[in-house]
């Protein structure tokens, strides 16, 4: 599973990135952090609002830090 932080690297970004780590770590899934932070990247993506985090090449959530019980519901549902 492949987890996306899209923002400029702000302490929300880092927040965010912090919460999602806990959450795949909760889960036990086999997971990839990648933080995107380029504004040109990020804005391909439709993104006009940070962070951003993305799982799976797709956008789920735009402009908030999500807490770790948040990711966690939307790891689920992105699960096989």
């Amino acid at each position: 599973m492949k987890i996306e932080i899209l923002g400029t690297g702000c302490p929300k970004c880092k927040t965010l990135a912090e919460n999602a780590e806990k959450a795949a770590k909760t889960l036990g899934v086999q997971y990839e952090l990648c933080k995107v932070t380029q504004l040109a990247d990020i804005m391909k993506r439709g993104v006009m609002m940070t962070p951003a985090l993305a799982i799976d090449g797709e956008v789920k959530s735009v402009g908030k830090v999500l807490s770790e019980a948040e990711i966690t519901s939307l790891l689920t549902s992105a699960m096989p």
